[in-house]
């Protein structure tokens, strides 16, 4: 989602900075907060990430994450999906880039992205269609 492992992982951090000091005995759903959270934080870091981007000269690309098996085939296969991914992901806003990663990827309802998001769940279904159509074309 966001392009980079070393983002995630100060997203991630962010996001334990923020959970450990929450009363877990309020906390009525831990997944959904937790979704939450990340998601906020995420959307946040890629706001910034855009406002830095667009003040750089030279040409970006997102860091591709390897998933495959250290095969030369498989790894230079990998590298090219990823980065293709990370490319068509680059053209959705960031909140379609989040709605269509939790939908998509992690399978969540759209109720529990809408509140991720602060979105109706009718926006979220629409905003998830869009995504899927810009992935498409």
């Amino acid at each position: 989602m966001l392009g980079s492992a070393a983002d995630a992982e100060d997203v991630l951090q962010e996001t334990w900075l923020r959970w450990v000091e929450v009363d877990l005995d309020a906390v009525r759903d831990r997944r959904a907060y937790l979704v939450r959270i990340t998601t906020r934080q995420a959307l946040g870091r890629l706001r910034t990430l855009r406002r830095r981007r667009e003040s750089y000269v030279g040409s970006w690309l997102p860091e591709p994450l390897l998933t495959a098996p250290d095969v030369a085939e498989d790894i230079e296969l990998a590298e090219s999906v990823s980065m293709a991914m990370l490319l068509v992901l680059e053209t959705l806003t960031p909140t379609e880039r989040a709605v269509f990663v939790l939908r998509e990827v992690f399978e969540l309802e759209y109720d529990e992205i809408a509140e991720a998001v602060d979105k109706s769940p009718a926006a979220v279904r629409q905003i998830a269609h869009r995504a899927r159509a810009h992935v498409a074309a």
